[in-house]
């Protein structure tokens, strides 16, 4: 099977099953060798060697014919005495008090044993200093003289060993089987919702749980289709946008050609000026719909050099200084004596510092007050056209430079426009690696349009 589960399963209970035998090997090995070194010293105290030694250096003074102590003694059930007569028993190693090997049954001990073998041996003490040290071996496994008890525990140990490893495989499976699982869960579910989004259902998200590595691509697949589904949503608004901007002046256009077919209109030149005005609305529209498609694309041509920005605000309030002045509004221009130029494209930021004036203009009534100001800070220069006409609601607020919206829900261009200035405003501001913004206290408190340009000088 080619499922993630159950590879992930069968990785685990090859590992825990590989884990489990060599345990058990391991672990058989290690209970049956301290098992026959415990029955060994219990054989070591059952001779009674100890006080014997030291009672035989008591009386010679040194360990001089020492083995002679080691040959009489007798195990348990041993009917005789003698080196011959000790088969199965403890082999015993004897040195001095210096780590010099004095008797030896093993056969393959060095003449002096270093101080990391005499820590596990057993030290004689007499008259309150050490004399010796005596070191226990236990026979081979085949040759050891063990109880029908002790025989049977080692006999059993495999067994029962073999039983644990049991347990615990299935236990590794049923664990392994759980966590592969709880893994692939996840994972599937995201396939699941990415083959649903491929067919256009864009709603699909994905639980978030599991380990933090498959939560955060839930996460990240979550946004992912909200990003989608928002761009799903703006396509399908712009093509219904663009078809409603030009049915519009289409409608208007066929039918004054019909009224003037059915001659109801009569064909003159004031019917053709009027059908022209529609084409060059139609013309208007599909000229900001290009430069707005170009501007997102990134491909505006932008001819950047260092722009006077001073001169270039100052001639845009005079040139709408004569129309607030006849709409009776009063327009300020406020500027820093010492403002530096820009890197910018001067058309283009005059277009945007148009269409602002432009939008100010339309919505601040008779009596307002229109100001533009101008601020240096931080490497960058500030414009800010601040109006005190019909404002901007808080729930509109995030949708002003969206394209196709307008203050006027009616979609009246006399009162709204076309609905792409301000979009293609802040992609021509954007392109020039600024940043556009709009503030607003609310219905009837006016409107603050903001946007900066990288200045060339420090401040």
């Amino acid at each position: 099977m080619n499922k993630l589960w159950f590879r992930l399963t069968a990785a685990i209970v090859l590992v825990a099953l590989t884990a489990i035998a060599l345990a058990a090997v391991w672990g058989s090995y290690q209970v049956s060798n301290q098992f026959r070194r415990f029955v060994a010293d219990n054989q070591t105290i059952e001779l009674n060697l100890e006080p014997a030694l030291v009672e035989y250096y008591s009386q010679h003074g040194s360990w001089a014919g020492v083995e002679n102590v080691f040959l009489s003694q007798t195990g348990p059930g041993m009917m005789g005495r003698g080196r011959g007569m000790r088969l199965g028993m403890p082999r015993f190693t004897l040195t001095d008090a210096a780590g010099r090997v004095v008797y030896d049954e093993t056969g393959n001990s060095p003449t002096q044993l270093p101080p990391q073998v005499l820590a596990n041996a057993t030290p004689l003490q007499w008259q309150g200093q050490t004399i010796g040290f005596l070191l226990v071996a236990p026979p081979p496994p085949g040759q050891m003289m063990m109880t029908q008890p002790a025989q049977n525990f080692l006999s059993q140990t495999p067994r029962l060993l073999f039983q644990g490893g049991v347990v615990a495989g299935v236990l590794a499976v049923l664990v392994g089987l759980f966590i592969a699982r709880g893994l692939s869960a996840p994972l599937s579910q995201l396939a699941a919702a990415a083959g649903r989004i491929a067919h256009g259902h864009f709603n699909q998200r994905v639980p978030v749980k599991g380990p933090e590595e498959v939560a955060n691509l839930a996460v990240a697949f979550n946004d992912m289709a909200a990003n989608l589904q928002q761009a799903e949503t703006l396509r399908r608004n712009l093509v219904a946008d663009v078809a409603h901007e030009l049915r519009t002046p289409l409608s208007v256009i066929q039918g004054n050609l019909q009224a003037i077919l059915d001659d109801v209109y009569p064909l003159d030149k004031a019917e053709i000026a009027a059908i022209y005005d529609e084409t060059l609305i139609l013309n208007r529209l599909i000229s900001d719909l290009r430069e707005l498609a170009q501007a997102e694309a990134g491909q505006l041509d932008l001819n950047l050099q260092p722009t006077d920005l001073s001169s270039l605000v100052t001639t845009a309030a005079d040139l709408f200084g004569e129309l607030a002045r006849e709409k009776q509004v009063n327009l300020t221009l406020k500027l820093p004596p010492d403002l530096p130029p820009v890197q910018a494209d001067s058309d283009r930021v005059r277009q945007v510092l148009h269409n602002l004036l432009t939008n100010a203009l339309r919505h601040t009534p008779e009596g307002g007050q229109i100001e533009i100001e101008a601020q240096l800070s931080d490497h960058q220069a500030r414009i800010i056209v601040a109006d005190t006409g019909s404002g901007i609601t808080a729930a509109d607020l995030p949708h002003v430079f969206d394209r196709f919206w307008r203050a006027d829900k009616s979609r009246s261009r006399e009162h709204g426009g076309s609905g792409l200035g301000l979009a293609i405003a802040r992609q021509l501001i954007e392109a020039h690696g600024g940043q556009i913004g709009v503030e607003s206290g609310g219905v009837g408190r006016g409107s603050r349009f903001w946007f900066t340009l990288h200045s060339q000088v420090q401040p």
